[in-house]
């Protein structure tokens, strides 16, 4: 069991993030454990045929080596992210300016759990050597295996925050922590977590980045170390329509009434969803996409914003109100 202790600066510094660089990581324990992780199978396959080419795998090799099953992650790996729309670009900056001093830290940290492997030795011995090596791999991975469907792991990120979001500014802290996640209760001044790590943290006014985890299945992750900047991890909503392709239903009322294309869209963007996605999970062009987009923006069923460099749609609710009719709600 885990407690993190609030005072009021740390409840007033409460935020949420996306980061890049967690999913990355994080997306080596579904390779190794895809029956746990089945819900991912889709995107395991192919990552898993990726990781096979030889000069993929010898550059992301340390990454897999820190990150085997059952083993905790060193902080340096998984920073806290700046601001909400930060890029892998910015935390990969981060991770290779880590002092060596915090890498020995971090990396001692996670021995309680399970002694260091080959990689994590030689890491503990020469971090100035071969932090640029980690780097290296965890921009690889993201570059080979992360990078074509992170507009649609972004898009489900950035609806779980704006639930998130909503609920905080609804309801405090105490509605946000006892609904984040069912291992967690708010007791006032803390968060009690029940967990396998037994840490002790005082945010100390330091406030509490949050991001939700796509590859996070069953508990809230927290940083190790008090020293840390404060961070956790969860599980992120709906994750199971990550993968999901959802064609018009057969018989759509909706479909004719706006086209197949157009209907087709709309039961997809109950939450923030981008061109891109829309294109993979639907099976249209990319232009084509884009044409039914412009004219659901016309006709108020659809409304647009952007987050970071991503340009999201999501419906209105008018689109909502057509979206009930059309199933006899």
């Amino acid at each position: 069991m885990s407690e993190l202790r609030f005072g009021p600066a740390d409840v007033a510094g409460v935020r949420f993030t996306v980061s890049p660089v967690a999913e990355t990581v994080t997306s080596m324990w579904a390779l190794d454990q895809p029956v746990r992780h089945a819900v991912h199978l889709p995107w395991i396959d192919q990552a898993q045929a990726t990781l096979r080419r030889p000069e993929v795998a010898v550059r992301v090799r340390p990454l897999v080596e820190l990150t085997r099953p059952r083993r905790w992650l060193p902080d340096f790996l998984t920073p806290a992210a700046a601001r909400p729309d930060v890029t892998l670009a910015e935390q990969l900056e981060q991770i290779a300016a880590t002092a060596p001093e915090v890498v020995v830290r971090d990396l001692l940290a996670t021995t309680p759990k399970r002694p260091l492997n080959q990689f994590g030795r030689a890491l503990l011995a020469d971090p100035v050597g071969l932090l640029p090596q980690l780097v290296d791999a965890v921009r690889t991975w993201y570059e080979e295996a992360i990078a074509p469907d992170w507009p649609r792991m972004r898009a489900l990120l950035a609806a779980d925050v704006a639930h998130r979001a909503g609920q905080l500014a609804d309801g405090g802290a105490g509605r946000l922590f006892d609904q984040l996640h069912p291992s967690l209760r708010w007791l006032g001044d803390r968060v009690v977590s029940d967990d396998p790590f037994e840490r002790d943290f005082d945010l100390g006014g330091r406030g509490l980045a949050l991001n939700p985890g796509i590859f996070t299945d069953r508990r809230v992750l927290w940083n190790l170390l008090e020293d840390s900047p404060p961070a956790g991890t969860y599980p992120v909503r709906a994750v199971g329509t990550l993968w999901e392709a959802t064609p018009t239903p057969p018989g759509d009322a909706l479909a004719r009434v706006v086209g197949a294309g157009r209907a087709a869209l709309l039961h997809l963007l109950d939450s923030p969803v981008t061109t891109t996605d829309l294109a993979r999970r639907t099976g249209m062009s990319g232009g084509n996409v884009s044409q039914h987009l412009a004219a659901l923006l016309a006709a108020g069923l659809v409304a647009r914003f952007r987050d970071g460099r991503y340009v999201f749609y999501r419906n209105t609710e008018a689109a909502l109100v057509l979206l009930r009719a059309s199933r006899g709600g």
